[in-house]
């Protein structure tokens, strides 16, 4: 096989599908994403993240998800997905008046 037909056959990480990686530094706190790369499978984008991104024991927990299977809001359209809650009274309790003769309230 020459050179040529060896760069033809050879997978490159556009071929791989992109997974985004979390990281979670302490029990108890939260995974944190850290970065996304590219890998054939789930056991090798973890096997990768570890190497990556855990390079200092930082990491107690490592989460590899396909990009493709997040779901995300548009930023563009922050404004009236994100509205303050002003006008919505009901989302407080000081919305709800408390009963007479209910002394645990």
């Amino acid at each position: 096989m020459t050179s040529s037909q060896q760069d033809t056959t050879r997978a490159t990480d556009a071929d791989w599908p992109l997974w985004e990686v979390f990281i979670r530094s302490n029990r108890g706190l939260s995974h944190v994403h850290a970065g996304s790369l590219h890998a054939p499978d789930a056991t090798m984008a973890l096997r990768n993240a570890r190497d990556l991104y855990t390079r200092r024991n930082e990491g107690t927990s490592v989460w590899v998800v396909p990009s493709e299977a997040i779901t995300a809001s548009d930023p563009d359209a922050k404004g009236g997905y994100f509205e303050s809650g002003q006008g919505k009274s009901y989302r407080h309790a000081t919305y709800y008046k408390t009963s007479e003769g209910v002394p645990h309230l």
